[in-house]
């Protein structure tokens, strides 16, 4: 029993230690506990938790007095020390009181509410734009202006697998961290246009005080100005999905030198990486390009083995669409399929489409045979 002796106090210990590491604010996300709205790093937060501390308060004053009254009034007039009732109909003073005063505090509330309603909704004399559009399930970015004009990208959960199915400890950002953030400079009014490319998500940053909903569809507009350098988190807030929980959103705000490196440096990475869709490329080079977009974009539903997850994310091993003839894989590419949780991902370059379609039909037990065991860029360009 003596070599058992440590182990109670060294199991109190990891525990504790467990307890503790789950109870640390998360740098730009959410905090431990928290039961209130941030203030923020906007001036828009800033009003909104404004707004809610002065709206609590007033509720707590009226609860205070109307019930304070109420409670006094049966104490002190009770019958068992021979209270009578009065007898009056009406006073037109109390009648008076009771219209006027609700009003003024409804005007005293609304006042400063619309003011606030009507600077969230105001996105002109914007320093720069960013489009925003909601995927199944993931954020795509896209610059419309400025030094980062034309950058676009999928921003994509990046905690690990095996975090989320509990084989590895959770990390200091479970499920509120991304591969590619949003970057923006600090002090710059920023208009994010939102839409979604397949059903309703949303938008939402605590921090800068943005909730916008994504609709297919549709274009609808928000605004921030951040006013510190850092990094914040938020998450989509429509339920839009199984993985509706693996959306997270992540904005990085840099200085205004560092966020012009940072577009210079995007761009000559675009300019790098510009490809000529009319050029034929060989086999190995396609497969290879095509594992790495596979991992990037398909491999968390179809599984780096293809096998897929059923029933919502079918096996592309021995699958019709990928052995069969190349226009309707394409066209799945490029439109998604309406109903299921397959995305449209016309976003990515026909290149990249070209080589994830044939590295799938070159890959596992498909091995190369099918209809069009080879897609090339030009075929994916002619189809668009």
């Amino acid at each position: 029993m003596m070599k058992f002796k440590g182990l109670l106090p060294a199991c109190a210990l990891l525990v504790s230690g467990l307890a503790n590491a789950q109870r640390v604010d998360m740098p730009g996300g959410p905090a431990v506990n928290q039961l209130n709205l941030t203030t923020g790093v906007t001036q828009i937060a800033s009003d909104i938790a404004w707004l809610h501390w002065m709206m609590l308060i007033i509720c707590l004053v009226i609860f205070v007095g109307v019930f304070g009254v109420m409670f006094y009034s049966i104490w002190a007039h009770r019958k068992s020390k021979g209270a009578k009732p009065a007898t009056f109909h009406e006073n037109v003073k109390v009648e008076i009181a009771w219209t006027v005063i609700p009003f003024l505090i409804v005007i005293g509330m609304a006042l400063p509410a619309t003011r606030t309603v009507v600077a969230m909704k105001d996105t002109s004399g914007a320093d720069m734009t960013v489009k925003v559009t909601g995927y199944q399930w993931k954020w795509g970015y896209e610059y419309i202006d400025g030094p980062a004009q034309g950058i676009n990208f999928l921003s994509t959960l990046s905690t690990p697998r095996a975090q989320i199915e509990n084989r590895e400890p959770k990390g200091e950002f479970y499920l509120m961290e991304v591969d590619n953030p949003l970057v923006v400079p600090v002090g710059q009014k920023v208009r994010v246009v939102v839409t979604a490319a397949d059903v309703i998500h949303s938008w939402m940053v605590p921090d800068f005080g943005v909730k916008q909903d994504a609709i297919p569809g549709f274009l609808r507009d928000t605004w921030f100005r951040a006013e510190q350098v850092g990094t914040y988190r938020g998450q989509c807030a429509e339920l839009c999905g199984k993985d509706h929980a693996f959306m997270p959103i992540v904005v990085e705000v840099l200085s205004q030198d560092d966020y012009f490196a940072w577009a210079q440096q995007q761009q000559a990475a675009l300019v790098a990486t510009a490809e000529d869709p009319t050029v034929a490329w060989d086999v190995d080079e396609l497969v290879a390009r095509g594992q790495s977009v596979y991992n990037s974009q398909c491999i968390a539903c179809h599984q780096a083995t293809g096998q897929g997850l059923a029933p919502a994310f079918p096996a592309l091993v021995d699958s019709p669409i990928v052995m069969g003839p190349m226009a309707e894989n394409i066209e799945i590419m490029l439109n998604g399929r309406a109903g299921t949780a397959m995305q449209s991902y016309a976003n990515l370059s026909d290149v990249e489409i070209a080589s994830v379609i044939t590295y799938t039909r070159q890959s596992w037990a498909n091995a190369g045979g099918g209809t069009d065991p080879v897609v090339q860029p030009i075929d994916v360009r002619q189809a668009r």
